[in-house]
């Protein structure tokens, strides 16, 4: 009989993830992922082909735990309230975690469909307040939820990845420049458009045919 592994593929990729947390994604290799389950990296090699493929599990394994804190901070009972709880949830992940919620943004890393569904996944706690906000309840490409979602998002990598990278040298409070961005954007997708204002231009005034066609001269 063969002998019983002596690690899971659970355990590998939750190593490989401390390596992540501790040294960033190019600071470790296969052979610091096998020393830390106490294996071989031969026998790390015929679980996963390369250090890329743990890399996307790793991925994935941050999308769910994001999912879970954006899940813990939703307020069904108040759309709004949730939504600024949610962001705060969002800034909070991503200061905690700066090294994994780069690998989760990181260009070079591989596009799969598993991947694709762990961000749905991840988006998937937000939707509702989202709807509730901006009316409607399709989640689907073309749905206002996710177009909404897709309004706040940006603003919230942009401002987590500046703050990570100590970009904010000007002074100011920048927990409070944060709240005010949220809220003010969160207020926007909620303001239900009117109809347009039509400027009507103000007829010009009649002209006498002598200033139309210039002063007559004496005879």
């Amino acid at each position: 009989m063969p002998s019983p592994a002596k690690t899971t593929d659970a355990e590998i990729i939750a190593a490989a993830q401390k390596l992540v947390e501790r040294r960033g994604r190019g600071g470790f290799s296969m052979k610091d992922i096998a020393t830390a389950v106490g294996i071989r990296a031969p026998s790390l090699y015929g679980r996963f082909a390369d250090r890329a493929q743990i890399l996307a599990r790793v991925e994935i394994e941050s999308w769910r735990r994001l999912e879970a804190e954006l899940g813990r901070a939703a307020l069904p009972a108040d759309p709004v309230q949730g939504l600024v709880a949610q962001a705060r949830a969002y800034r909070t992940f991503a200061k905690t975690h700066p090294e994994a919620y780069a690998l989760m943004f990181d260009p070079r890393a591989a596009r799969t469909d598993e991947g694709t569904r762990a961000r749905a996944r991840a988006l998937a706690p937000t939707l509702p307040g989202f709807a509730a906000l901006v009316g409607g309840d399709s989640a689907g490409p073309d749905g206002r939820a996710l177009l909404a979602a897709r309004v706040l998002t940006p603003f919230l990598h942009g401002f987590v990845s500046m703050e990570l990278g100590g970009a904010f040298r000007l002074g100011g409070g920048v927990d409070e420049a944060f709240e005010h961005g949220v809220k003010t954007i969160l207020a926007g997708l909620g303001t239900k458009p009117g109809p347009r204002n039509l400027v009507r231009r103000r007829p010009a005034p009649a002209r006498s045919p002598g200033r139309a066609r210039g002063r007559r001269r004496k005879p």
